[in-house]
């Protein structure tokens, strides 16, 4: 498929609006592709998104629940973090998924790697599915109450299709994992 390389819009000034050890966000003074002055809004992620599902040899998987604050209400989602630029993003998601299911495997693929929302952030996403599962205790980060509950797989991909899961990074996963079922390559 072809598509233009070369970058149409022009930045002519660039001002820090706010930072934090997650987050930055500029505003850019620009000249966009039609030719016109204007203003775009970036948000830099400072950490890379990892995604787990973990998947056992009955098709079940596991389900975090948590109340998010930038929402307001009550999320369903697989396990879930970020992962600190520069650290192997398989390290992260081992203790991601160790911290919050207790939950240790020994066979890791990554299934997928997308951009969040890229109209207005640089976040980058990457997802893994985790096998031959072992059960520990779970290790949960000070900020975080979460409950979790193991849900076959079905159950989960039906929470999706009815709009009870709204995490983008748990839809796509687990529609992901369905077609990997579908297409018979799991």
């Amino acid at each position: 498929m072809h598509h233009p390389k070369d970058n149409p819009w022009k930045v002519t000034a660039e001002k820090v609006v706010y930072d934090n050890s997650w987050i930055n966000l500029t505003e850019y003074q620009v000249i966009n592709p039609s030719g016109n002055p204007g203003i775009y809004g970036k948000v830099h992620f400072k950490n890379i998104a990892i995604g787990i599902i973990p998947l056992d040899d009955d098709l079940n998987t596991y389900l975090v629940g948590q109340y998010r604050f930038a929402l307001d209400q009550y999320s369903w989602e697989i396990p879930e973090g970020g992962g600190i630029i520069g650290i192997d993003t398989l390290d992260s998601a081992k203790r991601e998924l160790l911290e919050e299911t207790g939950l240790k495997a020994d066979n890791w693929t990554e299934i997928q790697r997308m951009h969040l929302s890229n109209s207005v952030s640089d976040e980058l996403c990457i997802i893994y599915l985790a096998r031959d599962l072992k059960q520990f205790e779970a290790e949960p980060e000070d900020t975080e109450q979460l409950i979790v509950n193991k849900v076959p797989f079905e159950t989960v991909y039906q929470m999706v299709c009815n709009g009870e899961i709204t995490d983008s990074v748990a839809v796509a996963t687990i529609l992901k994992v369905k077609l990997m079922i579908l297409e018979g390559k799991l």
